[in-house]
C-alpha cells in the first residue's frame, strides 16, 4: 500500500485548512508581522520612481507550463503583476508583461486587464503589454534582452520557471542599471538568480510577494500557514530521525507488513 498520494492529499487538506483559520481569525490577532525582504521594498520604490520618471517595469512570468508544478511560480508572479500594474497603470508608459508560454501569457494579458478594470481604466489598457516573447529557453531570453534594451525599463520583475538562462537577462538588465527582483521554483534558476540578481528571491520568497504586495488576506494567511507547517515538518523529520536511530521504524514495519517505507 502506497501512502503518499493520502499523505499528500492530508498535507493539502491541512494547508488549506490553516489558511482558512488565518484568514477568518488570525487577521486582527496576527497582524503583518513579516520579517523584512529588501527586494520587495525595493520593488515598491522603483515603482514610485518609473511613474514620476515615466519608465517603464518589465514583469516576466517565466516560460513554464501551466499544467505542470512548476506553475506555482508563474501564479505567484501573476499576482505580483496585479499589484505592480495598479500601482503602475498612471505612468506615461504602462508596464509590460512577458512570458514563453502561450497559455501564461493569456493570463498575463487578462491580470493587466482586470488590474485597469478595477482602477476603472480598462480603456488605457493595451494587449500587446503582454507578449510571449519565445517558446524555447533562448528565443525568449532573446526577446526578453530586446525589451530590457530598447523600452526605457527601470525595474525589473521576474519571477516564474528560469533556468540558466536567467543569466544572460540578469546581465542585460544590471547593464542597463534596472533594478532587478528574481525568484524561481528552480534550484538550478535559483542558483544563478543569487549569483547574478541585484535583489534575489530565495526559497520561498519567491512565492511571498502577493503578502508583501498587499494583495489581500489570504496571502497573509498563506505565509501563517506556511510557518505553522514549517514546524510540523521540523519536528516530524526529528522523530523520524530518533524513530531510525532505536530501530523503531523496523518494529513499525513489523506491525505493519502492507505498508511501504
Amino acid at each position: 500500500m502506497n501512502l503518499a498520494p493520502i499523505l499528500g492529499l492530508v498535507f493539502t487538506l491541512v494547508i488549506f485548512g490553516l489558511m482558512v483559520f488565518f484568514f477568518t481569525a488570525g487577521r486582527t490577532r496576527f497582524g503583518h508581522n513579516f520579517r523584512e525582504i529588501a527586494a520587495f521594498t525595493k520593488l515598491r520604490q522603483a515603482v514610485g520612481i518609473a511613474v514620476e520618471a515615466g519608465t517603464r517595469l518589465h514583469i516576466s512570468v517565466g516560460r513554464g507550463s501551466i499544467s505542470g508544478p512548476e506553475s506555482a511560480s508563474a501564479f505567484a508572479g501573476l499576482t505580483m503583476l496585479d499589484r505592480v500594474a495598479r500601482a503602475g497603470s498612471v505612468s506615461d508608459r504602462p508596464p509590460v508583461a512577458t512570458s514563453g508560454d502561450g497559455a501564461l501569457t493569456i493570463l498575463a494579458q487578462d491580470t493587466l486587464r482586470g488590474s485597469y478594470r478595477a482602477l476603472g481604466v480598462e480603456g488605457h489598457y493595451d494587449p500587446t503589454s503582454g507578449r510571449v516573447l519565445g517558446l524555447t529557453p533562448f528565443s525568449y531570453t532573446a526577446g526578453a534582452l530586446t525589451v530590457i534594451s530598447d523600452e526605457q525599463i527601470s525595474a525589473n520583475l521576474l519571477n516564474g520557471h528560469f533556468e540558466g538562462e536567467i543569466g544572460l537577462i540578469n546581465d542585460a538588465a544590471e547593464r542597463k542599471g534596472s533594478l532587478v527582483v528574481a525568484g524561481s521554483e528552480s534550484i538550478t534558476g535559483q542558483a544563478v538568480i543569487f549569483a547574478t540578481a541585484s535583489d534575489p528571491l530565495i526559497g520561498e520568497e519567491a512565492f511571498a510577494g502577493g503578502a508583501y504586495l498587499s494583495a489581500g488576506p489570504m496571502h497573509d494567511a498563506s505565509l501563517h500557514a506556511q510557518d505553522v507547517m514549517r514546524w510540523v515538518v521540523i519536528v516530524l523529520l526529528l522523530a523520524g530521525s530518533v524513530i531510525k536511530l532505536f530501530g523503531i521504524d523496523q518494529l513499525l514495519i513489523g506491525f505493519f507488513p502492507g505498508v511501504t517505507k
